[in-house]
């Protein structure tokens, strides 16, 4: 059985306004009677983990335990947590993503970085993104239908203090969604970083930054197979980053 939730902290990295806050939000409202949202004020996506330590943060309320921050994603958990709840959450979510987090990209995502921060502030803490394969047709439905399930099936698990969790729907109909697997980050879609050139109106250079992304095989428990194969993945994931075998290597080399 899965422990009863009686608090719980939304955020996201999309901003107040995004129609994937707004299900997230219908989602913790059937898990938990105290539902608190602390979002960025604007979009934050690809944001990260990112602290503002060299500017204030600005807080609007904009309802009963709904405020926007003029900051990070991770900002916004750490205000939520330690200024504006009372009491802790027994639960952070974020998201929901519009587009999945998968592979090498959850290290950019801010809507995993919300996560990750709520991870070191010791609350159980899930990311949670719907996968889409055009902008403007995201299957909204499908996450709002599979995730309270979802969660309440996660919250049963037991899966420590020491990891977070990412969570990827399909893009597909709710009806037509495998069943939910356990799966590693893997290699995901992002191919690399593009710069464009450009020059306004005043005739003043600037340039746009945007992700080069790749229709590779990844391993076939990874959370990108999954996922594109109609599933919906869980990730476990952690701040510990090291490369044990490149350690084991270069331990070796330096004694030698």
């Amino acid at each position: 059985m899965p422990p009863k939730i009686e608090r719980i902290l939304i955020t996201n990295d999309d901003g107040i306004d995004a129609p994937g806050l707004e299900v997230l939000e219908a989602v913790a409202r059937e898990l938990a009677d105290e539902v608190w949202v602390v979002a960025p004020d604007q979009d934050q996506s690809g944001i990260s983990h990112a602290l503002s330590l060299h500017h204030p943060l600005r807080v609007k309320a904009r309802g009963e335990r709904r405020f926007s921050v003029s900051g990070t994603p991770a900002d916004c958990v750490a205000i939520g947590v330690r200024e504006l709840m009372k009491q802790p959450p027994q639960l952070l979510l974020s998201g929901i993503n519009k587009g999945a987090n998968l592979g090498v990209e959850t290290m950019f995502s801010g809507t995993v970085g919300a996560a990750m921060a709520g991870l070191l502030m010791g609350i159980p803490s899930i990311a949670l993104s719907q996968f889409f394969s055009r902008r403007d047709a995201v299957k909204w439905g499908t996450a709002r239908a599979l995730a309270p399930d979802v969660i309440r099936k996660v919250l049963g698990m037991q899966w420590g203090g020491d990891v977070c969790l990412n969570i990827n729907f399909p893009d597909v109909e709710p009806e037509q969604a495998g069943p939910l697997q356990i799966t590693r980050q893997g290699i995901g879609r992002m191919d690399g970083l593009n710069i464009t050139q450009r020059t306004d109106m005043r005739e003043q250079g600037y340039y746009w930054l945007n992700i080069d992304r790749h229709d590779r095989p990844d391993f076939d428990d990874s959370e990108t197979w999954v996922v594109t194969h109609g599933g919906v993945s869980v990730t476990p994931l952690r701040f510990e980053r090291t490369d044990m075998s490149v350690f084991e290597r270069m331990k070796n080399n330096l004694t030698e």
